[in-house]
């Protein structure tokens, strides 16, 4: 039998999984703190400067679902899709504010570490492909919908200045970016990874 998890990345189990576990796994409290410790402390850099455009998005995932999509349906309940693989209806909730919708439209696909965040922090020396493989990753916990006042609110910040406003998915936002950060080999500042160690050690 498979296990939920797989279930779940089906699509078998939407409606029956609480939404709040839709994120792909991050690693566990004390696999992260390890993570943490392997991260290289380094100075951001912008140079050469940052544009959207150097991370390709959305990919087609499957027949006419690209990620964004695919993501609206794992995240969502209920989801009901069209030809085109628009999600026409069913249930999203945002994480990060505790915020309900209906229409997806009203809903971002968040990179939870920002393309700009990874920019500054390695992507700006990775290939085209690879910066297109971070922008659409969904195996791990990068890719989340949340509402967009949320998204918009935390922009480009890494956790030294922005955290979802519900507290209670706090630990699971800080092993979530530790978890893409370590897999990614991308670098950490020294007011990002004091933040991350205060917010680990709360978890």
């Amino acid at each position: 039998m498979r296990s939920p998890l797989v279930l779940l990345s089906l699509g078998l189990l939407a409606s029956a999984v609480p939404v709040k576990r839709a994120l792909p796994t991050p690693v566990s409290v004390a696999t992260a703190k390890t993570f943490l410790s392997e991260l290289t402390v380094a100075v951001d850099s912008n140079v050469p400067a940052y544009s959207r455009d150097l991370f390709k998005t959305w990919d087609i995932i499957s027949g006419t679902c690209d990620t964004r999509e695919t993501v609206l349906q794992r995240d969502g309940t209920n989801v009901v899709t069209n030809s085109a693989c628009n999600a026409v209806s069913g249930n999203w909730f945002s994480v990060y504010d505790d915020v309900t919708t209906t229409d997806s439209s009203t809903f971002d696909i968040d990179h939870l570490v920002p393309l700009k965040e990874a920019w500054v922090s390695g992507a700006r020396s990775w290939t085209d492909a690879q910066r297109e493989a971070f922008a659409n990753d969904l195996t791990r916990p990068q890719l989340i919908a949340v509402s967009s006042s949320s998204n918009e609110s935390k922009g480009d910040r890494d956790p030294a200045v922005w955290m979802p406003p519900d507290s209670s998915f706090h630990c699971i936002y800080v092993r979530a970016w530790i978890t893409v950060k370590h897999f990614y080999g991308l670098t950490v500042d020294s007011a990002e990874k004091s933040a991350l160690t205060t917010l680990i050690n709360q978890c």
